[in-house]
């Protein structure tokens, strides 16, 4: 079972560095539930460049009914890398199972 979608996605908040924390993610929600049990991946990636710093993804608690994603600006070596606020960015996804 393949899926696919996009969404606009944007920051106003600092860049994340605690892991587990997805208080500033957003959710998203397939447009049909995959199987109970089924182990499900989701690759995301920008499909475009409105922003002038790098727009990492990051993306959190998958399960198979969805998954949050955000966009966190690098972080590299322990350094922030920039502020975190990125404007918007059309970010397409495709899920599958294992």
């Amino acid at each position: 079972m393949l899926q696919t979608g996009k969404l606009q996605l944007s920051s106003s908040n600092p860049v994340a560095t605690t892991g587990g924390d997805t208080s500033t993610f957003t959710q998203v929600t397939f447009p049909a539930a995959f199987p109970d049990g089924s182990s499900v991946v989701v690759i995301p990636f920008v499909q475009t460049f409105n922003g002038p710093d790098t727009p990492g993804l990051r993306i959190a608690d998958v399960t198979t009914v969805g998954f949050k994603i955000r966009i966190n600006e690098l972080y590299a070596n322990s350094k922030v890398t920039a502020d975190g606020v990125h404007t918007a960015e059309t970010v397409g996804w495709i899920a599958t199972t294992v």
